[in-house]
C-alpha cells in the first residue's frame, strides 16, 4: 500500500481519475480510496491501483518530464479505444488526463497467463484451453484490429518494417547482449549482412495487420476464466506471424515443441475464418519472424538486466539463447552461418558469465 507520503505526491492525479471515472457511474471518493503502486516488468511506468470496496481501477502514467513515456500513454489511450471498439478483449479505457498524460482502465486483477503456469509447474488441460482461447484472440485482434487503424496512434514507429528490424533488433542484440553484457568481439561485418538479408527476407511479408509486438504470457491477463490483452501501446501494423512467434518463443514459459505445433494448428484454423492466407507462406514467414524476435528478447533482457538493473530477466537470457541456435540450425535459415556461429560464440561466453 502507497505510504502517506506518497499518497499526498499523488493526490491531485488521484483527483483526476475519479473526474475521469464519474461519467461512467464510478464515484470513487479519495480520502476512502486504498492505492497501491503496482510493480511493472521492464516498464518505468507508475501504475497505481485505486479501490473501494468492490470497485478497483488502474491509473498508468509516464515519470515526470518523459517526452518518450506521454507519446506511449496517448498511444495506450488510443490504441486501447481503437481495440475496444473492434470488440478485442482490453481492459476497459475509461479516460486519459492530457494534463499528466494518465489513462485509466480497467482493473483485470493479478493473474496472468504466465502466473498460471509457474503455479500449476507445466501445462494443463485448463491451461491449455488458455493457450488456444490467447491464440484465437490473437487472429482476430490482428485482422479486426487492423480495420481503421491510424498510424498516427503509433509512439514509435507506425509500422514494423526492415528499419525497426535492423535497429531495434538485430541491432539490439548486437549492441546490447553481444558487446555490452556478454563483452564479444566478433567479425561485425560478416554478421551484419546477415542481419541485413534476415530482415530483407523477413520484410517481404505483408504488413497489413494490427501488430501487438510483445504477445507473450505476461501481457494476457486471465479475467473470469476468459483471456484479456494487455501492454498493446507499442501497437502498430506489420505481419501476421510475429506475434505468434512471440508467444510460441516466449522464455518466460519454455512451451513444448508439441504444444506449439498445436496452437500453430489452432490458430490457423481461427484464422481461415477471418482472411485468406497461404499456409505454406506462413509457416515460411513464422521462420524468419521468429529468427527477428528471438534476437529482440535476447537484446531487450540484456538491456533490463545490465542498464535498468533488473535481475529478474537474467534468468531468461540462456532459454531465449537456446532457442534462438534451434531456429538458426534449421536448414530454412543455413544461409545466416555468420550469426550463427556468432550465438555458439554467446552460448560459450554466457554459460562463462551464469
Amino acid at each position: 500500500m502507497v505510504s502517506k507520503q506518497t499518497m499526498g505526491k499523488y493526490t491531485s492525479i488521484i483527483t483526476k481519475a475519479t473526474g475521469l471515472l464519474q461519467p461512467h457511474g464510478i464515484a470513487l471518493i479519495p480520502a476512502q480510496l486504498q492505492v497501491d503502486q503496482l510493480v511493472p516488468d521492464g516498464s518505468t511506468r507508475i501504475f497505481l491501483r485505486l479501490k473501494q470496496k468492490d470497485q478497483q481501477v488502474v491509473c498508468v502514467l509516464p515519470p515526470e518530464g518523459d517526452r518518450n513515456g506521454t507519446a506511449e500513454s496517448r498511444s495506450f489511450f488510443a490504441i486501447g479505444r481503437h481495440l475496444q471498439g473492434q470488440g478485442v478483449p482490453v481492459p476497459f479505457v475509461y479516460g486519459f488526463a492530457e494534463s499528466c498524460s494518465m489513462v485509466v482502465c480497467e482493473d483485470l486483477g493479478n493473474s496472468r497467463l504466465h502466473d498460471l503456469l509457474a503455479k500449476e509447474q507445466g501445462m494443463t488441460p485448463r491451461l491449455l484451453k488458455l493457450y488456444e482461447q490467447a491464440v484465437r484472440t490473437l487472429a482476430h485482434m490482428q485482422v479486426k484490429g487492423a480495420r481503421s487503424f491510424d498510424p498516427t496512434w503509433c509512439w514509435d514507429t507506425p509500422v514494423y518494417d526492415m528499419q525497426v528490424m535492423l535497429e531495434k533488433e538485430s541491432g539490439y542484440f548486437l549492441q546490447a547482449f553481444c558487446r555490452d553484457y556478454l563483452e564479444l568481439t566478433f567479425d561485425s561485418e560478416a554478421v551484419r549482412d546477415d542481419c541485413v538479408r534476415l530482415a530483407q527476407a523477413a520484410a517481404k511479408a505483408p504488413a497489413e495487420f494490427f501488430l501487438h509486438r510483445d504477445f507473450q504470457s505476461r501481457n494476457i491477463m486471465v479475467a473470469a476464466g476468459d483471456v484479456r490483452i494487455i501492454d498493446y501501446q507499442g501497437g502498430r501494423l506489420g505481419p501476421l506471424a510475429y506475434d505468434l512467434a512471440s508467444l510460441l518463443l516466449d522464455p518466460y514459459a519454455r512451451l513444448a515443441k508439441e504444444i506449439r505445433d498445436h496452437l500453430t494448428c489452432t490458430y490457423l484454423e481461427e484464422l481461415d475464418t477471418l482472411c485468406k492466407y497461404d499456409h505454406r507462406q506462413f509457416f515460411h514467414e513464422l521462420l524468419l519472424l521468429s529468427l527477428q524476435r528471438n534476437l529482440q528478447i535476447l537484446g531487450a533482457f540484456a538491456f533490463l538486466t545490465r542498464v535498468r538493473q533488473k535481475p529478474f530477466f537474467q534468468q531468461f537470457l540462456a532459454p531465449a539463447l537456446t532457442s534462438l541456435i534451434a531456429l538458426l540450425e534449421k536448414p530454412a535459415a543455413a544461409e545466416y552461418a555468420a550469426l550463427y556461429t556468432l550465438t555458439r560464440q554467446c552460448r560459450t561466453q554466457l554459460d562463462k558469465k551464469i
